[in-house]
């Protein structure tokens, strides 16, 4: 199971934001010497969040993104603020390694298909948001139907993987709920990367027994509830 150190971007600076609220972050510093940081411990892949482009202004931190495409040479997948074709072409054409659709993905689906069928299935990656069982969009405002329904027709329409985020957990360093990971897994054939609320070397233990590709590790690393160490040892 591979292990993805988060490098969430806001302002120019990595931060950390509990359930995704703007005003709840904490700031880190230089995205790129966190992202350094992570890959000399181990890391072999680097989860970007754009948050910016999230909230509405995608161009903000475009230079410090690409630099840390550049300057790492790992895999990395970015979400954040892709709403249309134009901002998924451009960040694939970097050579980004994947992307992350979520609100773009559900008001258009078939943007899957037209990426897909000109980047590879494998660029593109779904992103399903979900709290109380429903997908939600927008900024994690607005509830839009069963995640598990999304999930199929995400595939269905040319999604690669998934990311599945439990925004009832995210951010809160309080573990993970179970029972929706298994539930997404057991019914989706592309792999899924699951990120919100892994806190100790048991909620990484878990996933990996309930069939997840990887983890995204967010607000339980910055706060140092588990290392990355723990976290990569327990992915294998």
């Amino acid at each position: 199971m591979k292990v993805f150190p988060a490098v969430d971007i806001l302002g120019g600076n990595c931060v950390q934001l509990i359930q995704g609220k703007k005003d709840s972050a904490t700031i880190y510093g230089d995205p790129l010497t966190f992202a350094q940081s992570w890959i000399s411990k181990g890391a072999e892949a680097i989860h970007i969040v754009n948050l910016d482009g999230a909230f509405g202004s995608s161009e903000i931190n475009a230079e410090k993104i690409k630099t840390v495409i550049k300057e790492t040479g790992v895999e990395i997948q970015l979400g954040g603020g892709i709403r249309s074709l134009e901002d998924a072409r451009s960040w694939l054409d970097t050579g980004i390694d994947r992307i992350i659709i979520s609100t773009f993905a559900v008001n258009d689906p078939d943007c899957l298909t037209i990426l897909s069928d000109e980047y590879g299935s494998n660029r593109i990656m779904a992103g399903v948001d979900a709290r109380q069982g429903q997908i939600v969009v927008n900024g994690w405002e607005r509830p839009a139907g069963d995640y598990l329904k999304w999930a199929e027709l995400f595939i269905a329409k040319g999604a690669g993987s998934l990311l599945y985020t439990n925004v009832n957990v995210e951010g809160l360093c309080k573990g993970i709920e179970v029972e929706p990971v298994r539930l997404l897994t057991s019914r989706v054939t592309v792999p899924v990367i699951v990120a919100g609320g892994i806190t100790n070397p048991s909620d990484v233990s878990t996933l990996r027994q309930c069939d997840a590709a990887g983890i995204v590790l967010g607000s339980g690393l910055y706060s140092g509830k588990i290392t990355l160490e723990e976290a990569l040892r327990a992915s294998s």
